[in-house]
């Protein structure tokens, strides 16, 4: 054999090996498949779904296999057009919002519905429009919690067999016609000018109950004070005249004591008589006509009378006290 026919072998199995090696590369590329995280994809063979290929190393069959969906299964934010809408009492609305949703089956989502996103977005418009037919223009407003509730629970009601479920639906923007604002606003400005003459109204109304109280108050103390003053008056007037009392009674058993005994009597009996005499000085010059008793009109005769009459109110307290 040849060196040429040598070389001309060697140089087939060199190219036999390279295309080998060319071909191993080739199959592994298109057999290989990375799948990155929260994505799924979805395989078809022959035109049929085959598998769904989840986050990670993957394999396919080369030229049979091949990857027809790449669906992500992280949520997404999807912008709602602006739609009109008109609500229970007649009024017409421009309303926004958006949506968010997450795919959870590929397979449904890529083979149940052509697009999920169009037709989720759809589906939203329409029970948007019909949520806000049920209710009043002004609970539009104060109710729009329970509306997108509402609204999320009938988009996952009837998006279930695309594998889609809506996590949570917000209205960005709720526009009424330019006359409603008008209306709307001038009923905003008459309640805030009734709260205001109402709060002013109540302001002066506890004004005055304060001055009222206040007043109240005032009279009570002063009745208070009056009456504290008219006790203390009395009782210092009670004091006195017990204090009074206490000094004549003192006085009085004093007087007693010495009326006992024989220089009290004396002294009594000069007391008397010079009372007596004194009594008829002022009898004689009150009077012009000045009566005389007969017999003895000197001093003597006044002090004996004067006497008498004590020996007798002896003699009936010493008979008192015998009895």
């Amino acid at each position: 054999m040849g060196t040429g026919v040598i070389e001309e072998i060697l140089g087939l199995i060199f190219n036999f090996w390279i295309g080998l090696a060319v071909l191993t590369v080739i199959l592994v590329k298109f057999s290989v498949r990375f799948v990155p995280q929260n994505m799924a994809h979805v395989v078809e063979r022959f035109g049929k779904f085959n598998k769904t290929m989840e986050a990670g190393l993957n394999f396919i069959v080369p030229f049979v296999d091949r990857v027809a969906y790449h669906r992500s299964l992280k949520e997404q934010a999807v912008d709602v057009p602006s739609q009109a809408a008109i609500t229970k009492d007649n009024i017409s609305l421009v309303v926004d919002g958006v949506l968010y949703l997450k795919v959870l089956d590929p397979y449904k989502a890529s083979y149940g519905v052509d697009n999920y996103v169009y037709a989720v977005t759809q589906l939203a418009q329409t029970t948007m429009r019909s949520e806000i037919g049920k209710i009043e223009l002004d609970k539009t407003f104060e109710e729009r919690e329970s509306l997108n509730i509402n609204i999320v629970n009938a988009i996952n009601e009837a998006s279930s067999p695309w594998g889609v479920q809506v996590l949570r639906y917000e209205i960005k923007d709720i526009e009424p016609p330019r006359s409603v604002l008008e209306a709307m606003e001038r009923q905003m400005k008459a309640e805030r000018e009734k709260r205001a003459v109402i709060l002013e109204s109540e302001g002066q109304r506890q004004s005055a109950i304060n001055v009222a109280e206040g007043e109240k108050q005032a009279r009570v103390l002063a009745a208070e004070a009056i009456k504290a003053e008219q006790i203390l008056k009395a009782e210092g007037e009670a004091q006195a005249i017990l204090a009074v009392a206490q000094a004549k009674a003192k006085a009085l058993n004093v007087i007693g004591q010495i009326a006992i005994s024989n220089e009290g009597q004396k002294a009594i009996q000069l007391e008397l008589a010079d009372k007596a005499i004194q009594a008829r000085q002022a009898i004689a010059r009150e009077s012009s006509v000045v009566l005389l008793p007969d017999g003895d009109t000197g001093a003597s005769r006044v002090v004996a009378e004067a006497m008498a009459i004590i020996s007798t109110i002896n003699k009936q307290r010493g008979d008192g006290a015998a009895s």
